[in-house]
């Protein structure tokens, strides 16, 4: 009993302490931000630039409004997590995305679906409104035999919207994304990857909330699963091996595993999981 009561008081009195700027974060934010906007300007003109901000303006807000689904959903239910690390890097979008560190174990599953959803599907809704602006100024162009570049893997949810708001693209022409829109698709694919139900990644969160220890059969499958689709998109190899080596496919039990999951988040974690199938894209990107 008195290391209960000790555990409170300690709990309390740092309660009372003012809550330091979160220096580093803003800093990442910042960069990753100047980050996707450079990768994406054409040039260092006025105009370049303003093209590299057509594109991480939206992809910020995917990222940010994903990560904040997480953060809101942990501070209702008392559950201790930093602020979100945006990660700036050199690749084609200027980011690797933005991870919430956790310093407190989940108690129940009601915890851990709630807190594993909120943000693929807050961020995913975000994805659907920047898509649907971006693809209503994306031009159907004439293919052209000299013509070079990175084609988009589709998924379902994104020739979706491409029939709906484009409609249909004869042959011989390609849609040409505009810097909206691909930030859209990329918002999708973020999505996809973080929902991928292995380990202690959302999808993996969601999965065992819904499964409990059965998630193991399904998380190894999937990793499993990803194997063939390398031959088709080597990114998927890679993927296989950060999630049997690095990231581990099993998720640690919560505090108390018995609480049930009301109907409700029951249908929150199988939404999670159609969003996850209409997001899936097997080829990602071809040259």
């Amino acid at each position: 009993d008195d290391t209960i009561i000790l555990a409170v008081d300690l709990d309390s009195r740092s309660s009372k302490k003012k809550e330091r700027i979160p220096i580093l974060n803003i800093v990442l934010f910042i960069v990753t931000f100047i980050s996707a906007t450079l990768v994406q300007a054409q040039s260092w003109s006025f105009e370049g630039v303003l093209t590299g901000l057509q594109f991480s303006i939206p992809l910020m807000a995917i990222l940010l409004f994903h990560e904040s689904g997480h953060y809101i959903a942990s501070r209702i239910h008392k559950v201790k997590v930093s602020y979100p690390y945006f990660i700036p890097a050199p690749t084609i979008i200027g980011t690797l995305g933005a991870i919430i560190k956790s310093k407190s174990p989940f108690y129940n599953r009601r915890q851990l679906i709630d807190v594993g959803a909120a943000g693929p599907i807050a961020g995913f809704i975000v994805a659907i409104v920047v898509t649907i602006i971006g693809l209503s100024y994306s031009p159907v162009m004439p293919v052209k035999s000299d013509m070079v570049g990175i084609t988009l893997g589709d998924s379902l949810i994104f020739n979706g919207l491409v029939a709906l708001i484009v409609g249909n693209v004869p042959d011989g022409y390609e849609l040409m994304l505009s810097p909206m829109a691909f930030a859209g698709w990329v918002g999708f694919f973020v999505t996809m990857l973080n929902l991928l139900p292995v380990g202690q990644l959302d999808g993996g969160h969601i999965a065992y909330a819904l499964f409990g220890k059965r998630h193991r059969i399904l998380s190894k499958v999937i990793v499993f699963a990803l194997l063939p689709l390398g031959f088709l998109w080597l990114g998927w190899f890679l993927w296989a091996f950060l999630l049997l080596f690095i990231l581990k496919t099993n998720h640690p039990p919560t505090i108390d595993d018995s609480y049930y999951l009301d109907k409700r988040r029951r249908l929150v974690g199988y939404i999670s999981l159609a969003i996850f199938i209409l997001t899936f894209t097997p080829v990602p990107i071809t040259i």
